[in-house]
């Protein structure tokens, strides 16, 4: 039985931009095995944040195809892809994307809270607590460090126990001491939990932490 948990076949994304087409993915091949921890690096424009928003099923492409657990996601109807993604992917973004006017609690239940999951504050609690946030639970993003609300986001990334977590410049606003905290709970997560974890990153410091680099420039795989 094959432990690729990813595979892209011939991805393709073009955009229009003021009338000009955009080829933002060049027919992008490659396979992830499970429990992989996987860094995407390249130039700004290389494609890092288009290809892990496909992957993530959060866009369509333009010719191609993602499978899952050999599921093709985009045969799926939005209603059902939007629950696949809900129920199998975890993002972590730049900017955090947290609900300023609710707790750090309140924002972690929010995937569980879709389900009407009776255990979403006990698991909430937990994940918080295990992320070094107890002492967090009822601030609000605003009364918090940005290295808090982004571990307040993988939090929030983590509470459906996601099979892949996809990570679009996670540290990209965090300083030293705060990336090497999020890149270890990253670690323990991939290493525990055996995540499959994918992070797009400019940072060298950041993609040494995982097994494997995949290199892009100009939507094209150039390197691994």
């Amino acid at each position: 039985m094959s432990n690729t948990i990813i595979e892209t076949k011939n991805l393709k994304k073009i955009y229009l931009l003021e009338g000009t087409k955009v080829n933002a993915l060049n027919g992008i091949s490659l396979k992830i095995k499970k429990g992989e921890m996987v860094a995407v690096m390249g130039p700004s424009g290389s494609g890092k944040s288009t290809l892990l928003h496909l992957l993530g099923g959060i866009d369509r492409p333009t010719e191609g195809k993602v499978l899952i657990e050999g599921l093709e996601i985009f045969n799926l109807s939005d209603k059902k892809l939007a629950k696949f993604r809900n129920e199998k992917i975890g993002f972590v973004f730049q900017f955090h994307y947290l609900l300023p006017e609710f707790s750090a609690l309140e924002n972690v239940m929010i995937p569980l809270q879709i389900y009407n999951r009776r255990d979403a504050e006990v698991r909430a609690v937990e994940i918080l607590e295990r992320l070094g946030l107890s002492h967090r639970l009822n601030h609000k993003p605003p009364q918090m460090s940005g290295g808090e609300q982004q571990r307040v986001a993988i939090a929030r990334a983590v509470i459906n126990n996601p099979l892949i977590l996809i990570a679009d410049e996670p540290t990209g606003n965090l300083d030293s001491k705060n990336t090497e905290l999020v890149m270890n709970i990253f670690k323990e997560m991939n290493d525990n939990d055996n995540v499959t974890i994918i992070i797009a990153t400019h940072d060298m410091d950041v993609a040494n932490y995982c097994k494997r680099i995949i290199r892009l420039k100009d939507g094209m795989l150039i390197d691994e």
